[in-house]
């Protein structure tokens, strides 16, 4: 009690000396500063573990490209959620050890129905299980929070499946962790609403429909959230920006290419859309996609709704897709620099 007393001390003075400045504090930044009683970290790079469903859309393949590219990220660990997660983690790993990132481990998360197409299944079959298998993501998780109690960023692009299983089995490592980043929900714009034809409004979206109780379990936690909906992340990587991100012949593009063309041809689609990879983005700069404290409900139909209460996330509601790119692609190619 004393130390938690002693914490609290120095974040009200914290809070005073920022609110002095004019500044605001975000849920995860409140959180953060009474875990470790306002000191400076001790390591600059963020600690994350992306959860992810790899495989079906193309973009968590950016979005782990991106995370791998950057020094200020220390990726402990890959886990894989939704459908066949074991193909999902053949994928990542694959992905890992011929961009030369094979120290960093993958798990598995428990395997669900699911109706989405596996677009990059071919290239995940063409690697082989490890001897053994692969780990369990939620012991996985549990054992990693529990040597970085604080710490951990969880960056969640998949359905939230593994975090609400993690959330059931072990509650209090649960909540050891620092914050979680999220791409889901709708808040004021659907599919397809990029600003320049009326509004048809917010949709269900495919993370937080997937699995509406596990999304529900979420929501209701207590752990800082960070959200990335479909106002923000609809980011498209047409064809100028395809050109100029393959142009160089890289491990990393490689596999962005390979997976690339595997994922369109399977959909007949040119251009994909980086939905997950501005969950990422967001940890590694934030001024890319700005929050604001919102109380958000996930309703029965997966909708998230905006209701009166106190905030339980930050949420960013617009971004600008050609600073995002101005950002994504060269960390992508420099990355092969260092």
């Amino acid at each position: 009690m004393g130390l938690r007393a002693r914490k609290i001390g120095t974040l009200g003075l914290t809070v005073v000396v920022l609110c002095a400045a004019g500044g605001r504090l975000s849920l995860a930044q409140i959180s953060h500063a009474a875990r470790d009683g306002g000191n400076a970290q001790q390591n600059t790079r963020e600690k994350v573990i992306i959860d992810t469903d790899i495989g079906d859309d193309i973009d968590d393949a950016f979005a782990l490209a991106l995370a791998v590219s950057s020094p200020k990220l220390q990726v402990l660990g890959v886990t894989t959620a939704w459908g066949d997660t074991e193909l999902r983690a053949r994928l990542a790993r694959r992905f890992l050890i011929q961009t030369g990132h094979g120290g960093i481990p993958v798990a598995m998360g428990p395997r669900t129905h699911d109706t989405a197409a596996f677009t990059q299944e071919r290239w995940a079959e063409a690697w082989p299980v490890p001897a053994g298998g692969f780990p369990n993501a939620i012991d996985f998780m549990r054992n990693l929070i529990q040597r970085n109690p604080g710490q951990i960023t969880l960056i969640a692009i998949a359905p939230y499946s593994n975090v609400a299983a993690l959330l059931e089995q072990d509650p209090a490592e649960f909540h050891e962790l620092k914050r979680i980043v999220l791409m889901g929900g709708s808040i004021r714009r659907g599919y397809g609403d990029l600003g320049y034809a009326p509004n048809h409004g917010p949709d269900p979206e495919y993370n937080v429909a997937s699995d509406v109780p596990a999304s529900q379990a979420l929501f209701t936690s207590g752990v800082p959230i960070e959200m990335l909906p479909l106002d923000s992340t609809q980011l498209k990587l047409d064809e100028v920006l395809r050109t100029t991100l393959f142009s160089r012949d890289t491990p990393i593009t490689d596999m962005l290419n390979a997976l690339y063309a595997e994922w369109s041809y399977s959909t007949d689609n040119p251009t994909p859309t980086l939905f997950d990879a501005m969950a990422v983005a967001a940890v590694i700069e934030p001024s890319l996609c700005p929050t604001r404290p919102m109380h958000i409900v996930v309703d029965h139909r997966g909708y998230t709704r905006v209701t009166a209460g106190a905030p339980n996330a930050d949420v960013c509601l617009l971004s600008d897709s050609d600073r995002f790119f101005h950002f994504y692609i060269p960390a992508i190619l420099e990355s092969a620099n260092r």
